[in-house]
């Protein structure tokens, strides 16, 4: 048997089944294409369906690939069974009525066997087929020559998926010897078995069956074969690994995951888990973001978000509590790259996508997590084995903590949840958010008399930002009807004729004051809503006097507040057309907040805008300003709008007639905001930020008029400051501090060359504390160092040119005991270990490590016993 790398396995497959007069196919997208009852492509038959079928004519009758797939059925199981994966390879030979049973058991056999290719010993080979199949048993039998007791015949061995080709299937294992398992009375000791020591290696199916509608098989005109052999089992098969996850096909990620959370791989059933779900949870994401998926709410991007939560959680246990999964996409990719490039090729944009989804989820993870332990503890202090639904619902909706990871939580400590109880909830919550119109500071519930109140109210804002006589029409406390309100009493009221903009589309709503003629009642107007019949609410505080029903008011809008508003908003319309110009027709709005103090602006985009893109839009949007284009607002039919080329929302519900707003010849689009009449008025506009704010969502943050005035100043004056203190003008600042880094590179250098030679003056001042016993030196100290690194350099100091030594060295760092353990050469030909002496000095910090002979490391968690720990060097070698 060969010591095959996974890729020598998918080239010799490939190789094997080209000899053999196949076509080779390419790994299709995990994201179909043409089969809309499928997430993901699952298995590598899944993308030659079409041919099957006979929807579309197979290039050859022959056919063979390698085809990455996705399975999240069994995800809790991934990471604690040594073969559940998420993303997997299946490497496939069919044929499309052409060769049946006789060659495909016959290439099976030879491709495991033969020494030019895998080259298994063939008694290490089984078999089992279904109990009916005596044409399969006669080739096993009397063609391959395979002895009676290795073919077993098993019920479950028919391959059906309801109406169309089915079909008895064969499936090969191999005996990886009795230290898997040697238990005679073990009733699942066998191939087929549930046990570890016989591996299914290999499916081949038989299609020669069509289900019938009416649940009667009838013989396929067209017989076919179908088989497939999973590359992870291969290789652990090949590389005697105890499970997948000790391949050359996972191992590189687990060892880079190492290198960042710093506890070592298999030195507790946590770290072993934890690592073997980081490895695979950042293969599927790492495959599924390249093949163009994108983390979401919904679909095959929320199975992408909850795998990113899943594996960041697991890092967590290990103490990591920063972004780590991003920095593991590199790693994927030199592991996977040659056979799939675009991980490669796509890095960036996938480790971006990644680290974003960390970041956010990190956010609101800590404080979830509190409370998720608070609610387990107060569940076993109540003798509960249940999370009520109510508890899962609160942890869902208020700190964002996906109920899949609240029942994770739960089966850690032998709790389940109530999910119908979620379901309620959640059932519930929607109803309630249908039923009220809720403003932050208390419009209070639109129903009761607010709901059914129908009188007109007609808003005039466009034109006119004073009403001298707008007489209040209803008056309201919380949704019912109120006879008047006092001085500092909030409420709610409705007038005929209203200057005041209610909140929609983005634009903040109006603020300003009501007073009568006689100036003895006036109320402050805070917040204006659209109520259920689409009048204007003015949410209003009584400064002085009493309001009552029919009162007439002067309704004065902050103008200062509306003119910087509807400069910002006027400038959004500018952005979104500079932003589809410079990027695309796919920029699509997301999203918008106009204030009188800024403007925000979310938008569909797959990558972050790049700075000299960024800039080169903020021009444009200068340059029509500064062009002092009129600004147009009409009203149109829908569809005579859509005509012109007015920019819709997506997803925006729009009457028959819609207002148009259009800045010349530059932006036209659906609004019904209150916009500057020329663009000149918006002054300047400065773009603040540009960052992600989810999965393909951009946003923008930018300032108009004084506020961009104001921005570019403060930034001004820092500059000229710090010019200042640098002794040079604002464009001689750059190189100063040019100049100053690389002096500080070359204090850096000096700095680490003094650091080393005080690393080797320490060493040899270390050497004194060394003991002799018997043919060795050895040494056994507790130093000062950060991490594993700068241990590991110090104990490099030490052994430089040494022959006849034992050293360990251990440190405190974070909370944890760090160790690292070093045996010559000589001494290791001799017998020693360090891989075993590291084992039980960790042993007495809570911990557990190992290693090769001449080198090993090891961490715990009881660095107060590092003292203890490591003076039982000396006791091994006395």
């Amino acid at each position: 048997m060969k010591a095959l790398k996974g890729q020598d396995i998918r080239r010799m497959f490939l190789q094997f089944f080209e000899e053999k007069g196949h076509t080779v196919i390419p790994p299709a997208s995990l994201i179909p294409v043409d089969d809309p009852s499928l997430l993901w492509i699952n298995s590598g038959v899944a993308t030659l369906k079409k041919y099957f079928d006979g929807t579309v004519a197979p290039p050859s009758p022959r056919l063979v690939n390698v085809q990455k797939s996705i399975r999240t059925n069994d995800i809790e199981n991934v990471g604690k069974t040594a073969r559940h994966h998420t993303l997997f390879e299946m490497l496939g030979n069919f044929s499309i009525g052409d060769y049946f049973k006789k060659e495909a058991i016959a290439w099976a056999w030879e491709f495991l066997s033969d020494p030019r290719w895998i080259g298994f010993d063939p008694d290490r080979l089984s078999v089992t087929i279904h109990p009916e199949d005596e044409e399969a048993y006669e080739l096993w039998r009397n063609m391959i020559g395979l002895p009676e007791e290795r073919i077993i015949r098993l019920e479950g061995n028919f391959w059906d998926i309801g109406e169309g080709p089915s079909g008895p299937n064969s499936e090969i294992f191999f005996d990886r010897g009795p230290r898997y398992g040697d238990d005679p009375n073990d009733p699942e000791l066998y191939p087929g078995g549930e046990n570890e020591r016989y591996l299914e290696i290999w499916n081949l199916v038989f299609s020669q069956y069509n289900h019938n509608p009416d649940g009667t098989y009838t013989p396929l005109p067209s017989k076919n074969i179908d088989t497939g052999m999973g590359l992870e089992r291969m290789a652990s098969v090949l590389q005697d690994a105890e499970t997948n996850f000790d391949t050359d096909l996972f191992l590189p990620i687990i060892e880079k995951a190492v290198q960042t959370i710093g506890v070592p791989y298999l030195s507790s059933r946590t770290a072993t888990v934890a690592y073997r779900v980081i490895a695979d949870h950042i293969r599927a994401l790492t495959f599924a973001i390249a093949d163009g998926a994108l983390p979401s709410n919904e679909g095959r991007g929320y199975v992408l978000r909850r795998l990113l939560r899943r594996a960041v959680r697991y890092g967590r246990r290990l103490g990591l509590t920063k972004p780590h999964l991003y920095l593991l996409v590199g790693t994927v990719g030199e592991v996977m790259g040659d056979f799939y490039p675009e991980v490669v090729k796509k890095k960036e944009h996938i480790s971006a996508v990644i680290e974003r989804e960390e970041v956010r989820f990190l956010e609101r993870l800590e404080e979830g997590e509190t409370l998720m332990d608070a609610v387990i503890t107060k569940a076993q202090k109540e003798g509960r084995h249940l999370i009520t639904g109510e508890e899962a619902f609160v942890l869902y909706d208020t700190y964002g903590f996906p109920l899949e990871l609240i029942e994770d939580d739960a089966r850690e400590v032998g709790m389940h949840v109530d999910r119908e109880g979620f379901e309620r909830a959640m059932t519930e919550q929607k109803e309630r958010s249908r039923a009220s119109r809720l403003k932050v500071d208390s419009m209070q519930v639109q129903g009761g008399m607010l709901k059914d109140f129908t009188e007109t109210s007609v808003f005039v804002g466009y034109d006119a930002l004073e009403v001298d006589a707008a007489r209040v029409i209803g008056l309201f406390q919380g949704s019912d009807a109120a006879p008047s309100l006092h001085p500092d009493e909030e409420g709610a009221l409705i007038l005929d004729r209203t200057p005041f903009y209610a909140e929609s589309g983005g634009q903040v709503a109006d603020r300003g004051t009501l007073s009568s003629a006689d100036g003895t009642v006036e109320a402050e107007v805070l917040e204006v809503v659209k109520a259920p019949h689409g009048q204007h609410l003015h949410q209003v505080r009584v400064v002085r006097g009493v309001i009552t029903p029919g009162m007439v008011f002067k309704a004065s809008v902050d103008r200062r507040l509306r003119e910087s508003v509807i400069k910002n908003h006027t400038a959004t319309h500018l952005l979104h057309k500079a932003l589809r110009d410079a990027l695309g027709e796919h920029v699509e709005q997301a999203g918008s907040l106009v204030a009188p103090d800024r403007l925000r602006f979310d938008f569909s985009h797959y990558a972050s805008v790049e700075e000299t893109m960024l800039a080169e839009i903020e021009a444009t949007v200068n340059r029509v300003i500064l062009q002092n284009i009129p600004v147009e607002t009409f009203m149109k039919p829908l569809q005579e709008a859509k005509a012109m080329g007015a920019m819709a929302l997506f997803g925006e519900k729009y009457g028959d007639i819609v207002r148009v707003v259009k800045v010349g010849d530059y932006s036209l689009e659906l609004c019904g905001g209150c916009h500057v009449r020329r663009t000149a008025e918006i002054g300047l506009f400065k773009i603040t930020s540009e960052s992600g704010i989810g999965a393909g969502i951009r946003r923008i943050e930018a300032v108009t008029g004084w506020q961009a005035y104001t921005y570019v100043n403060e930034r001004l004056k820092v500059l000229e400051d710090t010019a200042d203190l640098m002794k040079t003008d604002a464009l001689g600042v750059r190189d100063k501090v040019q100049g100053l880094f690389q002096e500080l590179k070359n204090r850096e250098r000096r700095i680490e060359a003094l650091l080393d030679r005080l690393t080797h003056f320490e060493a040899q001042e270390l050497w004194k504390r060394a003991r002799t016993l018997g043919e060795a030196q050895v040494l056994a100290a507790k130093v000062e160092a950060q991490d594993m690194d700068a241990l590991r350099k110090q104990l490099d100091a030490l052994k430089a040119g040494k022959s006849g030594v034992a050293i360990v060295l251990g440190a405190e760092a974070d909370g944890r005991a760090l160790l690292v353990s070093y045996v010559s050469p000589d001494l290791v030909q001799k017998g020693y270990h360090a891989g075993e002496i590291i084992k039980k000095v960790a042993a007495e910090v809570g911990g557990r490590g190992g290693g090769k002979p001449d080198m090993a490391q090891a961490g715990g968690k009881s660095p107060e016993h590092l003292k203890k720990a490591l003076d039982t060097v000396y006791t091994i070698f006395a």
